[in-house]
């Protein structure tokens, strides 16, 4: 199966892309970037790996398809994904095409006003999605998972590790004082990545059906 990623030079995006690149089903991975993939390029599998550089993710040509403020943070969790599922649905792609947007823990579909900005902006590309196969007809044949990990967790995913950003600061001290908690009495809100690349997967690999289950 040929798989298209955007997003794999960081946290969660390396976690799936090594997971897909040592999937047997997998036999093209097709990746979308604005800089280098080097967990892609030295991989076991990279003969597997296609690394397009582009530019202007608001802008898909045919040769592609076949810290922020709020403004530019929306842009990009919004602007850039909804032209992403627009781009990648001409008439020659499977029936149905799966997109699976990687969303967040506390993302909702019903802000209150005390819903921080992260909240709210991720809800509303999640909505914006869900509604595109029935507003536009261009888009009838789109299945869309929208998955919001909880507490990213690296420490155990080994293959990654060298390819990943690394925390410091306050977000290093974060990680230190309460993922041991939120492993142990919060696990709900845990996600390790090595897990979290599977199901990922999986999904993209599976019918596109709707999925039912606690929490879904």
């Amino acid at each position: 199966m040929h798989l298209i990623l955007t997003g794999a030079t960081g946290l969660v995006g390396s976690s799936i892309l090594q997971t897909m690149l040592t999937h047997p089903s997998i036999t093209k991975l097709s990746i979308l970037s604005r800089s280098p993939v080097p967990l892609a390029e030295n991989h076991a599998s990279h003969e597997k790996a296609n690394v397009i550089i582009h530019k202007d993710f608001k802008d898909y040509p045919d040769s592609v398809s076949a810290g922020v403020d709020r403004e530019k943070y929306t842009e990009i969790t919004q602007t850039y994904t909804l032209f992403a599922a627009r781009a990648f649905l001409p008439s020659q792609l499977p029936k149905p095409f799966k997109f699976l947007y990687i969303s967040g823990e506390g993302a909702t579909t019903s802000p209150g006003i005390l819903t921080p900005m992260f909240g709210v902006v991720k809800g509303q590309a999640e909505s914006n999605l869900l509604a595109l196969p029935s507003k536009e007809k261009s888009c009838d044949n789109l299945r869309v998972y929208n998955v919001r990990p909880g507490a990213v967790d690296a420490s155990a995913h080994e293959e990654i590790k060298a390819f990943i950003p690394q925390r410091t600061g306050m977000l290093r001290l974060l990680e230190i004082g309460l993922f041991p908690f939120i492993r142990t009495l919060s696990k709900n809100m845990w996600t390790p990545t090595r897990e979290m690349g599977k199901v990922v997967t999986e999904l993209m690999l599976g019918d596109g059906e709707r999925l039912e289950g606690t929490g879904l």
